[in-house]
């Protein structure tokens, strides 16, 4: 099923008589899909957008690409810097904006301008009994009710099907510098860790082979507070800019380094503090992002158990390619009780007939 417009999803989900699994690019699913195919790549368009009010409002099927080319030639850009991982996962496909709110599928930058759901001000939806909903709009402001912005980011397609989306968007700063240096593992991440906590809005903190800092801004500021940063944190730091640097950034976002390489890749969400002692546990190889809060895995497979165990209760691991040894394991980690009631009485709310098959978890 490809709808071309909202009336027709709507009318396909009236008459649906079992499971759908919605599909908008097929680029960042995880887990296989189950039920009857919906795809939402039909479903393009932009409705509107204003640049001087750094506003954009999309059909959910438009291509990922095309929006990035629109803000683009306005110099402009969604600030959460969304990853792909076509080549991490071994996938063709077009990503889709609906896809990538469905996912809040964030990159570095998340650590300081937030992920995906903290610039989305507005979607529309079609539910689980066919009733189209709308909720937010072109402005941030506070709601009642259900904040349906925030639960869509990130859903994956669990309580309705992405129509149309709102999303604040950013000017592409003048200038980008990015501070590297060699050091051990525990040296870098605290580094990481020191300069997230000054005041030099540093807008990139990652670690694999080198630590990186990267700071954006006007040009005169930028030079400023990398050198001012470079100064606080002492040691041999390096400084890269301009598409050096953005290249850097575009690997870290992409997990480029695991591409094509085999074994499982899992996504394991921790605090800083504690990304050295889960790393120091698992061994494998570990790509560090957000100050060290995001760890990138690549590992044999067969260790679900103990990787979650090792990234305890306080965080979330994700398998999101597994390989030989997988097969029993779930994508996603198990929610605790009262979460599970939460999620239970939400798709119960707005998917009665239980058409939406969670993506990874059926």
């Amino acid at each position: 099923m490809r709808p071309a417009s909202e009336g027709e999803l709507s009318e396909m989900i009236r008459g649906a008589a079992g499971p759908l699994a919605l599909c908008g690019g097929g680029t960042r699913r995880i887990g296989p899909l189950r039920g009857e195919v919906l795809d939402t790549g039909g479903l393009t368009g932009v409705d509107l957008y204003e640049p001087g009010a750094l506003t954009l409002v999309v059909r959910a099927g438009t291509p990922l690409a095309t929006v990035e080319a629109l803000l683009a030639a306005e110099r402009q850009r969604l600030s959460f810097e969304v990853p792909d991982l076509r080549g991490l996962l071994g996938r063709a496909g077009v990503s889709t904006i609906g896809g990538v709110v469905a996912a809040n599928a964030s990159g570095p930058r998340r650590v300081q301008a937030g992920a995906c759901r903290d610039s989305l001000l507005g979607v529309r939806l079609v539910d689980g009994s066919a009733a189209v909903l709308k909720n937010g709009g072109r402005v941030m402001k506070n709601v009642t009710g259900y904040d349906l912005v925030k639960l869509m980011a990130g859903s994956r397609g669990r309580l309705g099907v992405l129509t149309g989306v709102a999303l604040k968007v950013q000017a592409i700063p003048e200038a980008e510098v990015t501070l590297i240096a060699k050091m051990p593992r525990d040296q870098g991440l605290a580094a990481l860790r020191a300069a997230l906590a000054t005041p030099f809005d540093v807008s990139g903190a990652a670690c694999g082979p080198q630590a990186m800092l990267r700071i954006e801004g006007m040009a005169g500021s930028v030079g400023y507070r990398a050198a001012a940063l470079q100064a606080r944190l002492g040691g041999d730091w390096h400084q890269v800019a301009g598409a050096e640097s953005a290249a850097l950034w575009a690997a870290v976002r992409d997990v480029s380094a695991f591409s094509g390489r085999d074994g499982a890749v899992w996504r394991l969400v921790v605090k800083p503090t504690e990304a050295a002692r889960v790393a120091a546990t698992l061994g494998g190889e570990a790509i560090f992002d957000w100050g060290g809060g995001l760890i990138w895995l690549l590992t044999e497979g067969g260790r679900g158990a103990a990787i979650r165990a090792a990234v305890g209760p306080h965080g979330h691991a994700t398998l999101v390619r597994p390989a030989a040894g997988d097969e029993g394991t779930a994508p996603f980690p198990p929610e605790p009780p009262a979460v599970a009631r939460l999620t239970e009485g939400l798709c119960a709310r707005f998917d009665p007939r239980g058409l939406f098959t969670p993506e990874g978890r059926a």
